[in-house]
């Protein structure tokens, strides 16, 4: 499994791995987790999508997406800035150029290579490793994103807690919050240990 960053000015050279990003959101948001999300011809895309993010995503031998994550700049339009703003509190999210949203981060857990070992998955540990990777290299240090009850319990096991901004809140047919998470040298070290404890050793390297 390699994990890869695609710029919005190399989405047409990564063409087919996009569009393999889109049919996995798709499937996990569309189809597994019933979220009302916009689904043409199989592909999952919002108004998020057409304001240059990085995609960050896990690609398997076969070149099909197995992980992705959408990295935007917090100081643009966001999704939980301007569709999740209730998850906010009064004072709303108070962006800074060292801050970048994570939204739509999912992963298909049929594709990873090693299978699930202990509470959690390869290849989402890979994922949380290389948004850190990404967001210390392009000068963020601090990472925020709007997510489930259940997530941020994954997190909390992978040694990467969630800083809750407020309360949780109702959306659609899901429990979310939002929270910011450190992207530091000290992060990385704490997901890899959680690793290497469960037997899988990660020390990837983000390919630009």
């Amino acid at each position: 499994m390699e994990i890869l960053a695609v710029p919005a000015a190399a989405c047409g050279e990564f063409a087919d791995l996009v569009d393999s990003m889109h049919r996995l959101r798709a499937r996990v948001f569309g189809a597994r987790l019933g979220w009302n999300v916009d689904v043409k011809d199989g592909r999952e895309t919002d108004a998020y999508d057409q304001f240059n993010p990085t995609y960050l995503l896990a690609v398997a031998p076969t070149r099909v997406v197995a992980g992705c994550a959408r990295l935007l700049p917090a100081t643009g339009p966001t999704m939980l800035a301007n569709t999740f703003h209730q998850l906010l509190p009064s004072h709303g999210l108070g962006p800074h150029p060292g801050m970048v949203e994570s939204s739509r981060f999912c992963v298909d857990t049929s594709l990873d290579e090693g299978g699930k070992q202990g509470l959690l998955h390869r290849t989402t540990l890979m994922m949380f490793e290389g948004i850190i990777e990404w967001s210390v290299a392009n000068g963020y240090h601090e990472i925020v994103t709007a997510t489930d009850l259940r997530f941020e319990r994954i997190l909390k096991r992978a040694g990467w807690p969630m800083k809750r901004l407020g309360l949780p809140s109702q959306i659609g047919n899901t429990m979310a919050v939002a929270g910011t998470l450190p992207a530091s040298v000290e992060s990385l070290d704490r997901i890899r240990a959680t690793a290497d404890r469960s037997g899988m050793r990660l020390h990837h390297h983000v390919a630009a």
